[in-house]
């Protein structure tokens, strides 16, 4: 077991500027770092460039001196985004179609639970390139021996090795390929610092040898349970009072005024399953009203820890030439129920005491879907769907030396397999066509750094998205999506990207030939139906009920 001095980082940085001339970028004169920040469970309209209210000042500094996505896609749950993100493909290319470890193994390639060998990583992909390779933060893409990020092509980790848990106390917590005590952490441990401290440390510490890096900070938050600072519930400890519905409102609002949405975009309906604010008992009003105040503390302590990252990056003289990425792995959670749950017997914990224990780590709470829905404004649905809510992620890039045009928007579609490329041309590294012997899916995402230069470039032709039969299939702003076991519907997304007017009966020829292109691009992409492949579903059959009746 490693101790807590194992994670301490100190709190001088070097001032050193980089030296030694490395491999040559045609683009920069060197090669750029790479920096890419995934946020777990954050809404579109979460953070304070995209319309909300939550103080991310550090994130709107990225935003304004960098480049803003309006229209950029993920794939809607944690594994298969995280698949996706690192290999450049669709998340059953790489073996993830639902989710990791072997209970998620269902003998289809699309479906394995694990990361198979007919890709490669970010990391695996630069490492040849001359790059360090680091990670901290959220791995949740396998428990076995030969899936963790030191298989991966990582050479440094430091993280979390489960899905969800504790942030003052994490389970499954690791240093490269050992596993931590969390009894030997310090008092004042949290997640959220921890992993941004470690990724300074690694920099730092490898700074001096002048070689590039590809950092991978991959923060949990603000994932449930709902944990967060004192200091940080404190500044938003009155703020919702007013509830989701005035929050949406509000929300709405402030993306039509950045121009983040179009103003003829009407905000979608309130989710079915969540109720009027105005209807609540004081009590529950309360407690929901606190659910959200820690909520928005996670959030802002990220953006506290981003700044602290960057601070460190300018000290050591390499901001200018490191791209930074921030995005978040799918939509705001619904889980479960309108108004989430209060405990997991996992942790053997009762309900909290009080409402002003939400938050501690005396608890083990979820916000539901009302607050959810007020993450994912103005859009419908949320994490787990593939309707707009679950799939859409704000994406800020921010790197003086290349985008000239600071403080832009784009509405140039993207998605997130889309990211390897990039890395890719801007590093000079290659994709190989073989890698351990293994020959390689090619690489299905498209190169960003056309859109970094302000440039166009040409688009996907199409995007496919399958999870748990949840199915999408967007090309050019016609847009055909299902939630599991019901009819497609379709959206002309120029209109009403919100998705408030299905238009499937006006047009079926245009649903015909998306369905057909879907069907082309499930057979080309390992995507099996759901229901007889996935030995999963009656659980989830079941647990779905439960939540309809909360």
């Amino acid at each position: 077991m490693k101790t807590a001095a194992a994670v301490s980082v100190s709190a001088s940085l070097s001032q050193k500027a980089r030296s030694g001339s490395g491999p040559e970028s045609l683009l920069t004169g060197r090669q750029p770092n790479i920096v890419m920040i995934l946020v777990d469970d954050m809404g579109f309209a979460d953070i304070g460039c995209f319309g909300s209210e939550i103080a991310t000042p550090n994130l709107n500094r990225l935003s304004e001196n960098g480049l803003k996505f309006t229209q950029f896609y993920n794939c809607s749950r944690c594994c298969p985004s995280r698949a996706s993100i690192l290999t450049g493909l669709y998340p059953h290319q790489t073996g993830i179609g639902q989710m990791t470890n072997p209970e998620f193994d269902y003998g289809k390639p699309g479906y394995r639970g694990r990361m198979n060998r007919n890709c490669v990583t970010i990391a695996e992909a630069l490492k040849p390139a001359g790059y360090h390779t680091f990670i901290t933060g959220k791995w949740h893409l396998g428990k076995e021996h030969g899936t963790f990020p030191l298989d991966r092509g990582f050479e440094e980790y430091y993280g979390l090795n489960e899905g969800a848990g504790n942030y003052f106390r994490p389970n499954e917590l690791m240093r490269n390929d050992q596993y931590i005590d969390p009894g030997d952490l310090p008092e004042n441990y949290y997640t959220t610092d921890a992993f941004t401290d470690a990724a300074i440390e690694m920099i730092r510490n490898h700074h001096p040898d002048g070689k590039p890096f590809f950092l991978y900070l991959a923060y949990n938050a603000p994932h449930w349970p709902l944990h967060a600072k004192p200091d940080d519930i404190a500044k938003y400890e009155n703020r919702y009072t007013k509830g989701w519905d005035a929050l949406r409102e509000e929300r709405y609002e402030r993306e039509k005024a950045l121009g983040i949405i179009s103003p003829k975009w009407s905000l979608s309906s309130r989710d079915p399953e969540a109720p009027a604010w105005d209807e609540l008992g004081a009590g529950l009003k309360e407690k929901m009203a606190r659910k959200m105040a820690v909520y928005g503390g996670m959030i802002d302590c990220v953006d506290q820890n981003i700044g602290k990252l960057m601070t460190a990056l300018e000290k050591m003289g390499i901001q200018d030439n490191t791209l930074v990425l921030f995005l978040s792995d799918n939509g705001a959670c619904w889980e479960t129920g309108a108004f989430g749950f209060d405990f997991n017997p996992k942790y053997s914990m009762k309900k909290y005491r009080t409402v002003s224990e939400i938050g501690t780590d005396k608890s083990f709470v979820s916000y539901g879907r009302s607050w959810s829905n007020a993450g994912n404004t103005p859009f419908r649905l949320h994490k787990h769907w593939v309707h707009e809510g679950g799939i859409s992620t704000p994406l800020i890039a921010y790197w003086p030396k290349v985008i000239k045009e600071q403080g832009k928007m784009t509405g140039e579609v993207g998605h997130i397999m889309d990211i390897m490329p990039t890395c890719l041309e801007i590093s000079g590294a290659e994709y190989p066509k073989e890698f351990a012997g293994n020959r390689l899916t090619p690489v299905e995402g498209k190169s960003l750094l056309p859109i970094l230069e302000g440039k166009t470039r040409a688009g996907h032709e199409l995007i496919g998205w399958e999870h748990e039969g949840n199915r999408a299939l967007r090309r050019k702003n016609w847009k055909l999506v299902s939630s599991y076991p019901h009819p497609w519907e379709l959206y002309d997304l120029e209109e009403d990207r919100p998705e408030n007017n299905n238009l499937a009966d006006k047009y079926p020829e245009q649903v015909k030939e998306l369905m057909d292109l879907y069907e082309a691009w499930a057979g080309r992409c390992w995507v099996e139906p759901w229901n007889p492949v996935n030995k999963y579903w009656p659980f989830v059959k079941e647990f779905l009920k439960k939540d309809r009746k909360k």
